[in-house]
């Protein structure tokens, strides 16, 4: 469906354009703050490197562990109501890292930041979900379409909030704080006005959801499978820097490589995912997932030998992160728009929740068992490729067991 069209839709219904913008913001109002926070509790508040990757540790877990959460509120409650508790609870959060000037402040701040995302994320996907499978139906954009859209939309606010960020650190690391619980006072404020009422499930809020997600074998696997994409395309913050000090580089080299990422996935998302649209998702996710193997394999066969002279020295590098790139924007659109396949209408909050839930989980485990492995790839030797085949080899196992996940599915 064009992005200016006005087609009728059911009352009630979501418009998808409205959530394609709340994404840009929100990502906008999130990658404005969160990359300077580690510089701001370094310099200012003088805190460890242990202490401050624990507390950006529990920002991310605080995220991704109740993503799952987050779904079956949506499902009791309705999204409307908990994508605006979300953006509350993130505007505390940002006005805690902004007015604290003490340690504990600033824990809360950065935990209330990732709780507010475990809500609003999961039912804005629900949403977009109903309203993608909807256009659909009326023969406008797909839903694989649409989730292609969405993540170009939060990959503009992912381009553009460390520009804005950069602009505002001149005056301090509060400023840049307020600034996004401005982004997301927005945010709220139009999604009041504007998200329609949503239907809320009947009954006490239990752990049904939960139960009902995780006793669906199929769907069980398949969280488990998709998880180590995220593990994957984690190790550009991870693992990539490892690449870069092989090479002799420094932190500001990753700049353009980030750059590249963003650039690819804003030309190539809505092309690829119509490539995607046109064949089964038994080809499409194995083939995400082969890519993302094929990026880690990239360096593997470099790693073990002295870097190129010049730029070449950063070609591994940038292998890696094309075909890290390319394969999450074929597998991720895919594996969203496949999620229906196994929910009912009232738990696709939930299961979305879980699909997020089963990542975050896969990122904590899979870096606390290879960051320290990493360090054999910090210099070449006959070693250094060991933790990139080990990396390449969990996406491998994806698109295998993808390949039999998918293929009693309707595509």
């Amino acid at each position: 469906m064009p992005m200016g069209a006005a087609a009728p839709r059911a009352p009630g219904a979501v418009w998808p354009p409205l959530l394609l913008g709340s994404q840009l913001v929100f990502n906008l109002g999130f990658y404005a703050v969160v990359p300077f926070l580690a510089i701001y509790l370094r310099d200012d508040l003088l805190l460890s490197g242990t202490a401050i990757g624990l507390i950006l540790g529990l920002r991310t877990f605080s995220q991704q562990g109740m993503f799952i959460l987050g779904g079956a509120l949506a499902d009791r409650f309705g999204a409307r109501g908990v994508i605006l508790c979300g953006c509350v609870i993130r505007i505390a959060g940002y006005l805690l890292l902004a007015l604290g000037d003490a340690l504990w402040p600033v824990v809360a701040g950065a935990c209330l930041t990732g709780v507010g995302g475990a809500l609003f994320s999961p039912s804005i996907e629900a949403l977009l979900a109903r309203a993608g499978g909807d256009s659909e139906a009326r023969g406008k954009r797909s839903r694989a379409e649409w989730f292609a859209l969405f993540a170009v939309c939060g990959e503009l606010g992912a381009v553009l909030g460390p520009a804005l960020g950069a602009l505002l650190t001149g005056w301090g690391f509060r400023q840049v704080a307020l600034s996004g619980a401005g982004l997301f006072m927005l945010a709220l404020i139009l999604l009041f006005f504007c998200l329609p009422a949503s239907p809320r499930g009947r009954g006490a809020l239990t752990v049904v959801p939960w139960w009902t997600t995780f006793r669906q074998r199929r769907f069980v696997a398949f969280i488990v499978a998709y998880s180590s994409w995220l593990l994957s395309y984690n190790q550009l913050y991870l693992a990539l820097p490892v690449e870069i000090q092989r090479v002799g580089g420094s932190e500001r080299d990753l700049g353009p490589l980030f750059m590249l990422a963003s650039l690819l996935i804003i030309l190539l998302q809505l092309p690829l995912a119509r490539l995607a649209r046109r064949l089964p998702a038994r080809r499409v996710l194995p083939l995400g997932f082969l890519l993302l193997s094929a990026g880690f394999l990239c360096v593997a066969l470099c790693a073990t030998s002295p870097p190129a002279a010049g730029w070449l020295r950063f070609l591994p590098a940038a292998g890696l992160v094309t075909l890290l790139t390319c394969g999450q924007m074929l597998l991720v659109p895919a594996a969203k728009d496949l999620v229906p396949a196994f929910a009912q209408p009232s738990t696709l909050g939930a299961h979305y929740g879980a699909l997020a839930t089963a990542g975050g989980c896969a990122v904590l485990i899979g870096n606390l068992l290879l960051g320290g492995v990493l360090d054999l790839a910090l210099t070449p030797s006959g070693a250094a490729a060991l933790p990139w085949l080990l990396l390449a080899a969990f996406p491998l196992a994806s698109a295998v067991a993808m390949a039999r996940i998918c293929r009693r599915l309707p595509r």
